[in-house]
């Protein structure tokens, strides 16, 4: 099997919000829209983010009025200092603060305007006991 392309595709109400966030707060661009739907792409991000409008008559009738729920659309960063402080002065509310696990990953997370979980992330070595 060879893959072309990847994308994570979320159901939302508002799909014009969803891909303005997404455009304003995280430098993605829309590459494709119509009444219901956008894709979005991101020269860095390796997929695309897909929004479809929730009801779609498209859409299986067992995933139509699904919402995106129960998953986090993480990226990770180079600098995440410096994002978090970004998102901050752009009047973006950090609904997880900044948090460091054992494991190494540390993260912080914000919801775009239909509770979409985005998390930025950056990877360091394991503490040590």
């Amino acid at each position: 099997m060879k893959f072309t392309a990847s994308a994570v595709s979320l159901n939302v109400d508002d799909v014009p919000a969803s891909s303005a966030f997404l455009v304003e707060h995280f430098g993605f661009r829309e590459e494709m829209a119509a009444d219901g739907f956008a894709s979005l792409t991101h020269d860095d991000a390796g997929m695309n983010v897909i929004f479809l409008r929730r009801g779609l008559e498209s859409l299986p009738a067992d995933q139509r009025d699904e919402h995106a729920a129960g998953l986090i659309l993480a990226f990770v960063v180079e600098d995440l200092e410096g994002e978090l402080a970004r998102l901050r002065a752009e009047g973006v509310t950090i609904t997880m603060p900044l948090t460091a696990e054992e494991w190494g990953e540390r993260a912080f997370q914000v919801r775009d305007p239909n509770g979409v979980i985005v998390q930025l992330v950056d990877w360091n070595a394991p503490t040590s006991h």
